[in-house]
């Protein structure tokens, strides 16, 4: 990068790291390092908690997910807006949580369930939570690397040690300073003000892209050229999509409804709001907040691939051939290090650069190519047998076509990658799937370097800087404080002083960061960033959301319940992770080597026959014929039938739902809710969550998002672009209308809106909330402590009510271990 890009990139970090330092002093107990105090505001936590929602490694992984199957999958997942609309606006699950003033989601695990469940699910969920976090600093290193021209390795006094680790080591370094320092009161700032200055650097990026490609020119006609089935912008034509599909999108309308508080990556937000209305308003503002930051994401992408994949921008030394050599080359040195490793890199990026197959490199390739023909030929036999087919006759051969599909060009231009990774696989088969990982994940990053000039190349920089440094701060601080407060709290029993909390809360963050390290250090990835995503977090997701929602919902939810689906889906997930991560190198090889092959296809293919073409698992010897989300979508779905019948089975006696939420003679902050008579005038109100703590400014803005959601996102975007098509389906052009409009147009005129909206509330927000934490009280009670199913600090107000007895007398069968 040029050095204007470097300052660009370097003075708004600097800012946001010295006001982290300015806010330390707020700190003044545990509540304030773990919840800010619990004074938040709309503005400040929607702004924020945007921010720390989309990682560095989400951008990669969009960009890795739409690579492989573009954006009409996503248009499906329109299907299920009404129902997410709702949940959205009636607070679902975020508001009864913020009333149940519990920290952390082990918090309320222990006053809905027991002691030794919140420990359990605190080791689940911190092992969950810790493992699919500790791919973030390598993902995000990398794409610095990549994306800054940076070279793979670094002369330090004499020692090489790979660029990327030691990226890492630095912005896990200033993570931990930011999220120690004054936990979620510097997470939640800094995230605000990263936020609030990424708004106008969205709006350069845009501006110029749209500028320097064409969507009629030059980006329609890439995307439209595609093999049929697997369209990247039209949605009635992904069918012969496998990976990300419109499984994908079942599973994750599902997860969205049964796992909406599942994830406490952001945990220190859920509790953040000065009370459950305005946790509820801030999330409902979430709907205007992205204008020209989801504009910018997709425009990116595209480009990226116009770029890479158009005619127009394949040669000179700028072009999509350079580019395209460059990253393969820094792909081998990244990933093919070490001093034994030093003649299959000089050989292999000799070959990427010119193309000429050395006699070493041939022999690699003929190695690889016997591997090869051996597995397809006991392919051929699995598929002959798996659909009782007779082997077919040899024929004559076809007479050759010299047309190319749109994929077959797309391989063509990467040929050289393709036949670098069969040599390296002949050496070092682990090392040649995450070379092609690698390669496919900095694709967009190192195309972005080529595309973007002096200036918008820092801006941009900065943008992602922010986005590493907000994710990683408030993912630090999550899973720090679930085995703090989750684990090794409720294991001890005699509580901590405000002192010694602390500074447990505050090594283990370190802890995490360190753990991070060594883990993205070592760790080989294979999977697409989305796919390890869905597996690691099954561990935890797989059996919590029935657990969660039924804690909050319904008062016969037991603890045997919630002992079993959590239980049943992290056993289901653990099992996942063990056949994908060890299916190459021993379980397939096992199963060969036993004469087992032909079996488990035949057993795979009469599985998923009832759900073909969605699911389609077959066998495979270079990946496990169940992908991670299909595993994520049976085990969820297994856990909420074990969760409903079990609780139906064991429930004795109704658990106190208003003690927990804090309602009736248990209230204590707000405006309490008044019940409403159930009328025909009152449905559409109640729909959208407006009750009597609603101000005129609240209600305003839940009908404009209501009408805006449901007339315009699910139906003239959804329900009339379906009955158009079904009546006279569009072409091509009209597709590419389409994509331009919605994604580009309509998204650009509320991002000039939100730009202004967000920016001028988010200044005002952290105003208010300097203010309230300056007069904020320590209650050295309020540490995270559960005593007889109620906070500590809860107990106490109790007794001053003389409603001791209520908590003595609890008589729940859920305390039954």
């Amino acid at each position: 990068m040029h050095l204007i890009d470097w300052l660009i990139m370097i003075l708004p970090v600097l800012v946001v790291i010295y006001i982290g330092f300015k806010t330390q002093k707020y700190v003044k107990g545990v509540s304030d390092f773990l919840t800010a105090g619990r004074v938040a505001g709309r503005y400040v936590l929607c702004v924020a908690n945007g921010e720390a929602a989309m990682g560095l490694i989400s951008l990669v992984a969009m960009y890795e997910s739409f690579y492989k199957s573009g954006f009409a999958y996503g248009f499906w997942g329109a299907i299920s807006s009404p129902i997410l609309i709702v949940l959205a606006m009636t607070g679902y699950c975020v508001y009864r949580f913020r009333e149940t003033r519990a920290m952390t989601m082990g918090q309320f695990l222990e006053i809905r369930y027991s002691r030794n469940f919140r420990i359990f699910a605190g080791i689940l969920q911190s092992i969950s939570g810790i493992i699919n976090y500790a791919l973030f600093p390598a993902v995000g290193a990398r794409f610095v690397v990549y994306y800054c021209g940076l070279p793979a390795q670094l002369e330090v006094l004499g020692w090489v040690f790979p660029t990327f680790a030691l990226l890492m080591a630095a912005f896990l370094a200033v993570a931990v300073i930011i999220s120690t320092l004054g936990g979620q009161i510097t997470i939640m700032t800094t995230d605000c003000i990263q936020g609030i200055l990424s708004y106008p650097m969205y709006v350069v990026i845009v501006f110029f892209l749209l500028s320097r490609f064409s969507w009629f020119n030059d980006m329609a006609p890439v995307m439209l050229d595609r093999d049929p089935g697997k369209s990247l912008i039209n949605p009635f034509d992904i069918a012969n999509l496998r990976d990300f599909n419109i499984f994908w999108v079942i599973v994750g309308i599902i997860g969205a409804i049964i796992n909406r508080m599942g994830w406490s990556g952001t945990q220190g937000y859920n509790a953040a709001a000065k009370d459950a209305h305005e946790q509820k308003i801030g999330g409902v503002l979430g709907t205007w907040r992205s204008g020209f930051s989801s504009m910018m994401y997709i425009l990116l992408a595209v480009a990226a691939f116009t770029y890479l994949n158009s005619d127009k921008f394949q040669s000179g030394p700028t072009g999509a051939v350079s580019c395209r050599t460059e990253l393969a080359t820094k792909s081998v040195n990244d990933v093919i290090s070490g001093p034994a490793n030093v003649q299959v890199r000089q050989e292999v990026i000799q070959y990427i650069n010119t193309g000429e197959v050395t006699p070493t490199i041939q022999d690699w390739l003929n190695q690889t190519e016997e591997t090869r023909v051996l597995e397809e030929q006991e392919k051929e036999n699995i598929r002959y047998v798996a659909e009782g087919e007779a082997e077919p006759e040899v024929t004559a051969e076809e007479p050759f076509v010299d047309t190319l599909t749109a994929e077959e060009r797309q391989a063509a231009r990467e040929a050289r990658v393709v036949t670098a990774r069969d040599a390296i696989k002949a050496v070092d088969p682990a090392g040649s799937q995450t070379f092609l990982t690698i390669f496919g994940q900095m694709r967009v990053p190192m195309a972005l370097r080529y595309i973007l000039p002096i200036g918008v190349t820092g801006i941009f920089c900065a943008v992602c800087i922010f986005l590493m440094i907000s994710t990683d701060t408030t993912y630090l601080h999550s899973w720090g404080s679930i085995v703090a407060q989750d684990i090794i709290l409720p294991i001890r029993r005699k509580p901590f002083t405000p002192k010694q909390q602390l500074r447990l809360l505050r090594l283990l963050i370190a802890g995490v960061a360190i753990f991070a390290f060594f883990f993205s250090y070592f760790f080989g990835q294979v999977d697409y960033i989305l796919m390890f995503f869905a597996i690691t977090g099954t561990i935890w997701l797989g059996g919590c959301g029935p657990v969660i929602v039924g804690g909050l919902y319904w008062k016969r939810g037991t603890t045997a319940g919630a002992w079993v689906a959590l239980i049943t889906g992290s056993s289901l997930a653990v099992g996942g992770i063990i056949l994908q991560n060890n299916w190459v190198s021993y379980i397939y090889p096992w199963l060969f080597e036993h004469g087992m092959v032909e079996t488990v296809a035949v057993w795979l293919r009469t599985l998923s026959a009832p759900f073909e073409p969605i699911i389609e698992w077959r066998m495979n010897s270079d990946k496990f014929p169940i992908n991670s989300q299909e595993i994520y979508g049976f085990t969820m779905l297994l856990s909420i039938a074990l969760y409903v019948i079990i609780s139906l089975i064991t429930c004795r006696k109704p658990f106190n739902m208003d003690r927990m939420l804090h309602r009736g003679i248990y209230h204590r902050e707000g405006t309490q809710v008044e019940k409403q008579r159930f009328t025909f005038k009152s449905i559409i109100p109640r729909l959208i969550g407006i009750t009597n703590q609603y101000t005129t400014g609240d209600k305003i803005l839940a009908w404009s998002v209501f009408i805006w959601s449901f007339g315009w996102g699910f139906g003239g975007a959804f329900v009339g672009v379906v009955i158009w098509n079904a009546i006279s389906p569009w072409g091509n052009h009209g597709w590419s209308i389409w994509f331009f409009l919605n994604n580009f147009i309509i998204a650009g005129t509320i991002g000039v809106v939100s730009t202004v909206w967000f920016t001028i509330g988010g200044i005002f927000g952290l105003r208010d909330l300097f203010r309230s934490l300056a007069a904020n009280q320590e209650n050295i009670l309020d540490d995270g402590r559960v005593v007889g199913h109620v906070s500590a600090d809860d107990a106490a107000i109790l007794h001053e009510k003389g409603l001791d007895e209520d908590i003595n007398n609890q008589n729940n069968n859920q305390d039954n271990e």
